[in-house]
């Protein structure tokens, strides 16, 4: 419990308020390390809780009445930087801290204008970050703990020199340093043996590695017939929210237009949409008035979007850690989820690379014929009646049905109704350009390790490894740049 690791009241009704009742695994082992002042290694997934784990401590330490950053997290996408400066401004909320996202995109001048108001805390990429310290509108002589967010994922995107740089300007004798990765390549582990102090290692377990709240599945089908497939089991599933991956910026775009015309709700987010483009997308998806969110996986990295029922991988993840990153979308804070990853004959060496990596079977899952499909349809529309009926609420329209009944037999109406809630199946002709297969895998997974030329942004220079070419959908982020920042000057 949260009560029993020394935290502050002020804190401890942040928590609550946030809706945090008990310490994920992550959290109760991470939080008590950070406050006794060791550094961390923390090996965990993301929808565990981990930015609450360095966040509470971080706020614990922060001194409301200095005037100066006393913390700073490092994250691969502004999406995330955001994501994770907002959870901070609501942790330190009953301490009034001051929290700064500094991302790349937004004009610099407003940036150096909310740094000289003196926050306490900054979260930001690595590209934007390094600018702000070589042109010294940022001191780091009074950062105290400094936390790395998805390394793994930096390094992939080419961040690691432009954290060595940042890592290298900052006092070193006092200062905390914490550093989150779902795994652990080389690249990361000589990071922590230069810049940390004999840190303790927080580790999820291998059987842990995918949420056991998500169940996985896998559909053999042809390239030529991923669409199709995919309607069909929209229709049949009917998921609440869904996210739709694919491997390419051209991918999602196309997706994203195709599920429109089919008379689905779907936008999509990837690295060339305008920052305000973006954040208005996800803002619908959050509110519900798009069910279908398309998105490449640099673009969706760090998103968390409660109520995600379904995870589509439209096109298969190049690597196991993309996949675990992908499904971990749904299934969070306790609830169930689906995730289902369509494997062409050419593609199974990837399925079975993943399934040994997570040490997890995916269950095999029958493409749905159309029949199958308008059969889902009704069984949906059949549930909705029910759920009503359930409700005793129809007072207002026992008239109108007396009325239909008096001219009509039972099976008639209730078979029109059936007719006019269903959505029938929806062949309108598509443009979806086909993606080559992923090349046959013969390597180790570690020995592969992906750097995706196709999602925008990044840092100054790749992983030793060449980019390969590959799809996405049209999800809105990028790796670094874009717009506005969320700031909280200290009061």
């Amino acid at each position: 419990m949260f009560q029993e690791m020394g935290i502050s009241p002020a804190t401890l009704k942040a928590v609550k308020n946030m809706g945090f009742e008990e310490a994920t695994p992550i959290q109760a082992q991470t939080i008590p390390l950070s406050l006794e002042n060791k550094d961390v290694i923390g090996q965990a997934q993301t929808g565990t809780g981990k930015t609450a784990a360095f966040g509470i401590p971080l706020v614990e330490k922060i001194v409301k009445e200095k005037h100066h950053i006393q913390g700073m997290i490092i994250a691969p996408t502004r999406e995330l930087a955001i994501q994770v400066s907002e959870e901070l401004y609501k942790i330190g909320a009953g301490k009034k801290i001051g929290v700064l996202a500094i991302y790349g995109g937004q004009d610099i001048s407003r940036q150096i204008r909310a740094l000289k108001k003196g926050p306490h805390i900054i979260v930001g990429t690595p590209g934007r970050l390094l600018d702000h310290i070589n042109r010294k509108t940022m001191n780091l002589e009074n950062v105290e703990t400094v936390i790395l967010d998805e390394a793994d994922e930096m390094l992939n995107m080419g961040f690691i020199e432009d954290i060595e740089e940042i890592l290298s300007k900052m006092p070193s004798s006092e200062r905390q340093t914490l550093l989150f990765s779902a795994t652990m390549p080389g690249p990361i582990q000589k990071i922590a043996e230069r810049f940390m102090k004999n840190p303790t290692v927080v580790r999820v377990q291998a059987k842990e590695m995918t949420v056991p709240s998500i169940e996985q599945f896998y559909v053999e089908v042809q390239e030529k017939n991923k669409f199709d497939v995919l309607t069909r089991l929209l229709d049949i599933q009917s998921p609440e929210l869904s996210i739709i991956f694919g491997r390419t910026k051209r991918r999602v775009d196309e997706l994203s237009e195709a599920l429109n015309l089919r008379g689905y709700t779907s936008e999509g987010i990837h690295g060339d949409l305008t920052q305000a483009k973006r954040m208005s997308v996800l803002r619908k998806f959050k509110e519900g008035s798009i069910d279908v969110l398309v998105a490449t996986d640099v673009a969706a990295r760090g998103l968390d979007i409660s109520g995600v029922t379904h995870v589509y991988n439209f096109d298969i993840p190049q690597d196991p850690e993309s996949y675990v990153h992908r499904i971990g979308r749904t299934g969070r804070a306790g609830k169930t989820g689906m995730a289902i990853t369509f494997v062409t004959a050419r593609e199974q060496s990837y399925l079975q690379v993943v399934e040994r990596t997570t040490k997890r079977r995916m269950e095999k899952l029958k493409a749905p014929t159309m029949d199958e499909a308008l059969e889902g349809q009704q069984k949906a529309v059949i549930d909705k009646i029910m759920a009503t009926i359930e409700s005793n609420n129809l007072q207002y329209y026992r008239q109108a049905a007396d009325e239909l009944l008096r001219n009509h037999d039972a099976p008639t109406v209730v078979a029109s109704v059936l007719k006019m809630l269903t959505k029938e199946p929806d062949m309108s002709p598509v443009k979806l350009t086909e993606e080559k297969p992923l090349p046959n895998r013969n390597k180790k997974p570690q020995e592969r390790r992906r750097y995706d030329s196709n999602s925008g942004g990044g840092g100054r220079k790749k992983p030793p490894l060449k980019p390969r070419s590959g799809g996405a959908k049209r999800s809105g982020g990028s790796r670094e740049g874009g717009g506005g920042f969320k700031s909280r000057s200290p009061r």
